[in-house]
């Protein structure tokens, strides 16, 4: 490794790559930021990256490669147990169901898999019947292949809220979600609104901000309407709130809100408000439609954020199309693992 680290080629190749992978990445996030692809290509320039680096000072400061090795190994150890706490957290501030234990059963899941991988390394030194074996080698690659493809999801839901945007906009919708009982807007909703109020007020010429909610079967009004009072009240003039109260999930609020603005005359430039969770699908969904608009995230309570991103990536997933690629990139992954295997049991 000192020998291949010390090569200036190698170096230079090395180098070169990250940049090519890079330059990719921007390339295909400039072109369009709800792609899953970006995902998978933002992870590999973060990896090839902390590879590059741990490379160029391995010669004079080795230690600065086995301090990162040492930390991504700790960072892998510590999720499965972050999740599961977290996972509790939630529960008791929100209340039991499947949803807010989520991040407690992919705690226990990642768990479980890290187990199984620690099992197949150590087998060597240990006998293990070759199904036990076999077991643990699929099942370890299957839930560390899962495991990326949602940490790639996550890291690149949080890049594309950072990434500068334009600010001058002409209208700004404000996706709803559920009300409290009484009518008026949940803590997720009033952040949402909050935020919409901030682009409004920054703006030298005021966007029209569109409250984009139907009414919910156990709702006592709809969103929309909610959203709109919570305004009134927040200062915002009357004549700058446009409501759209048919929508019944995300892709209608966009779809209805995207119909109101053509219908209008004069500029038309366009962004939406949501949870910073959720920007990353409502923008799939906009890309989906044909809409050129600016995804805008609203801040929620840390605890919150872990479920609510497996829900979103689930959400993403399980589309026909993305889950074809999933499965295909999961059997790919696995015949490095398959290879391994034969080598082990029929050497």
């Amino acid at each position: 490794m000192e020998e291949l680290f010390s090569n200036p080629t190698f170096l230079l190749l090395a180098g070169l790559e990250t940049a090519v992978i890079w330059i990719v990445f921007l390339f295909l996030m400039l072109r369009s930021r709800a792609r899953l692809r970006n995902c998978f290509m933002f992870l590999l320039a973060v990896v090839a990256t902390i590879l590059l680096v741990g490379a160029l000072t391995y010669e004079r400061r080795p230690e600065i490669l086995l301090g990162e090795i040492l930390l991504i190994g700790l960072a892998l150890l510590i999720v499965p147990f972050f999740l599961m706490f977290n996972g509790i957290e939630v529960m008791k501030k929100e209340g039991r169901s499947l949803k807010h234990a989520l991040p407690l059963l992919l705690g226990i899941v990642i768990l479980l898999g890290e187990i199984m991988v620690f099992l197949t390394v150590i087998s060597g030194s240990m006998e293990m019947p070759r199904l036990w074996l076999s077991l643990c080698l699929f099942g370890g690659a299957s839930i560390f292949y899962g495991s990326l493809v949602f940490l790639s999801f996550v890291l690149y839901t949080l890049v594309i809220q950072i990434v500068p945007h334009t600010r001058d906009f002409d209208y700004v919708a404000i996706l709803g979600c559920a009300l409290k009982k009484d009518g008026t807007p949940g803590n997720l909703l009033k952040s949402r609104l909050d935020k919409a109020v901030r682009v409004y007020r920054r703006d030298k010429t005021p966007p029209y901000l569109i409250p984009s909610g139907g009414r919910g079967a156990d709702e006592v009004c709809s969103e929309a309407d909610a959203m709109y009072f919570y305004l009134l009240q927040q200062g915002i003039p009357p004549e700058m709130i446009i409501e759209e109260d048919q929508s019944a999930n995300t892709y209608e609020n966009l779809r209805n809100t995207k119909a109101i603005v053509d219908a209008r005359s004069g500029r038309k430039k366009f962004a939406f408000v949501t949870s910073s969770y959720h920007v990353y699908r409502a923008w799939y969904y906009c890309r989906k439609q044909g809409i050129n608009c600016v995804g805008i995230g609203a801040p929620v309570a840390f605890y919150y954020w872990p479920s609510a991103m497996i829900r979103e990536f689930a959400a993403i997933v399980l589309e026909k199309r993305h889950l074809l690629l999933f499965l295909l990139g999961w059997l790919v992954f696995l015949v490095p693992s398959a290879v391994f295997l034969k080598q082990m049991l029929f050497p």
